[in-house]
């Protein structure tokens, strides 16, 4: 019973979603942009547009956490012994050229 109310109320609250982002970005660089540096006025479809693009740039369509992958690279850095961590700056030297320290430590000599 409970997956048929879902069903039935999931598809028109996507689309109602979509829709009202969609013209809050609308309206909203509508509203901004032109008389701020004189772009050009945008219709939901381009508003819709622009979420995709910005979206494909700078995030994910996953829930929060966005320095997940960091804090996995610090913890794994803080677990490995003296030598692993030396053998890493070296291959980051190798790929990188220059400094290759870990997280949280300086460029300066100790």
């Amino acid at each position: 019973m409970k997956k048929i109310w879902i069903a039935l109320i999931a598809p028109p609250a996507i689309v109602l979603f979509v829709w009202l982002f969609g013209e809050l970005v609308k309206y909203l660089w509508n509203w901004l942009l032109p008389p701020l540096f004189g772009l050009h006025m945008i219709g939901f479809w381009q508003a819709l547009g622009l979420v995709l693009l910005c979206r494909i740039l700078f995030g994910s369509w996953g829930s929060g956490g966005g320095n997940r992958g960091l804090r996995r690279r610090r913890e794994k850095w803080e677990k490995m012994t003296p030598e692993e961590r030396e053998r890493m700056r070296q291959s980051w030297a190798a790929r990188c050229g220059g400094f290759a320290g870990g997280p949280g430590e300086s460029k300066e000599p100790a």
